[in-house]
């Protein structure tokens, strides 16, 4: 199945392959990009992602100490995606920028720990204080 999303100027459009797992961020650099409490990422095959028009990157180390690269409209400046240099050949995919964002299904909380408050997720997914080792991912996404 086909996923559509672009960006609010409609400069920036992508498509890709269904999700191969994702889920919700509350990282300091996510709740940043966001402009909320946290970032939501569906998380596809780097082949299997198609984008038209012209993004700006920004770079920055992770905790892990891996490159994160974040991808904007270079016009309107919404969040479309961002690669880790430590997880070749997949691309995070901002769920906020889904054109049907029912479409994204989360299967985690990651950096739970540093969840604001207020910003509530949903209690029957899995929780953890930072990026979960391969062997702790829900059995879904191995």
């Amino acid at each position: 199945m086909a996923i559509d999303g672009g960006c609010l100027c409609g400069r920036v459009r992508y498509q890709c392959a269904a999700e191969s797992g994702g889920g919700h961020c509350h990282c300091i650099d996510c709740r940043k990009t966001s402009g909320t409490g946290h970032g939501s990422h569906m998380i596809v095959a780097e082949d299997e992602f198609a984008l038209e028009g012209t993004v700006t990157f920004y770079e920055k180390p992770a905790d892990s100490g891996n490159l994160i690269r974040r991808a904007f409209c270079a016009e309107c400046g919404s969040p479309i995606y961002s690669t880790n240099l430590g997880m070749p050949g997949l691309v995070f995919v901002r769920a906020s920028s889904l054109d049907d964002p029912n479409l994204f299904k989360p299967q985690m909380v990651v950096y739970a720990n540093r969840a604001a408050h207020w910003d509530v997720m949903d209690p029957a997914l899995p929780r953890f204080d930072g990026m979960p080792k391969p062997d702790e991912l829900p059995e879904s996404m191995r």
